[in-house]
């Protein structure tokens, strides 16, 4: 639809209007925000700057959100693309930078079914949100399974890079936290009828995508507390080998205590050393004979203490 005809729809007070823009270049996204709807500067500055933090601003006869969807790929990567959304009585606006799932889904259910999703902006933005918060599905289910192998590596086969995969997933999870709790803030406005462009018979399912959006903030702090319990293990884990380790050289350097005691204390000089005279092959079969006895007797010692 050119710009023209957008300007006569608008105009027609009878139509529910849903312009949405994907990845337009500014000057293409300020004729329509700017000549066509005339949207106040900020608003257009804030949809068209990247914001890391969700938000929600009222103007005189419509509503300025800024929310998240969130993407986790195979490749490891934690994503977020932003969707910025203009609510008003008669017209919603949508801005993303990238293709986003949940616009697609509304459009194709729009598409099945318009009377019952399209028949007015505030029910249309809530069928967005609920596929938007829908999408974060994947992403726990694939960091649930992350910290479920990293538990299984800790117990079952233990390695030098547990450490490491721990605190990127918990990385992961810590930025997640970071864009739900805004967000919750944000819905939880909406779901107590702060915004009179939301009809009052819709704010129930308003309350229901924040019931979501704790849902997903409580699997997030779970998670957190799931990684710092592997972290624990593993660092625990670690201490018992190193306890171990020095446990064994304890006990060998114990071990060697007769025979260090002996050849330092004589320095070896068979000449002095008992038995009388000086044949050396006497003198050898001497000493390890009771470096043998004393360091049978500390074996046995430490064996009945339980040290071995």
């Amino acid at each position: 639809m050119d710009l023209d005809s957008l300007r006569l729809v608008l105009y027609d007070k009878g139509l529910h209007v849903w312009v949405d823009m994907e990845n337009p270049t500014d000057e293409e996204a300020k004729q329509v925000l700017e000549t066509i709807f005339g949207f106040h500067p900020l608003a257009i500055e804030d949809c068209l700057t990247l914001s890391e933090r969700p938000k929600a601003d009222e103007y005189e006869n419509y509503v300025f959100l800024v929310i998240h969807a969130v993407d986790y790929t195979r490749t490891e990567e934690f994503r977020t693309t932003e969707l910025n959304i203009f609510l008003g009585k008669e017209f919603l606006v949508t801005f993303h930078r990238e293709k986003l799932r949940s616009i697609t889904a509304t459009m194709e259910r729009v598409a099945k079914n318009a009377p019952a999703v399209a028949r007015a902006p505030d029910r249309l933005a809530h069928t967005i949100l609920d596929f938007l918060f829908e999408n974060y599905r994947p992403v726990l289910e694939e960091l649930s399974g992350e910290i479920g192998d990293l538990e299984e590596q800790v117990l079952v086969k233990p390695s030098l890079d547990v450490l490491s995969e721990v605190l990127r997933v918990r990385k992961e999870v810590q930025q997640l936290r970071q864009i739900i709790t805004p967000q919750r803030e944000v819905v939880a406005r909406f779901a107590r009828g702060e915004f009179k462009l939301v009809r009052l018979h819709l704010l129930p399912y308003y309350r229901d995508l924040l019931d979501q959006l704790v849902r997903i903030s409580d699997s997030a702090d779970s998670y957190r507390d799931a990684l710092t319990n592997v972290m624990q293990v593993h660092l625990n884990l670690q201490q018992t080998q190193v306890n171990q380790i020095i446990k064994v050289l304890t006990v060998l350097a114990t071990l060697a205590m007769p025979i260090f005691i002996i050849t330092s204390f004589y320095g070896m000089n068979f000449g002095h050393f008992p038995p009388e005279g000086s044949n050396p092959i006497t003198a050898y079969l001497w000493v390890f004979g009771v470096t043998g006895v004393c360091t049978g007797i500390l074996y046995l010692w430490l064996k009945r203490k339980g040290w071995l």
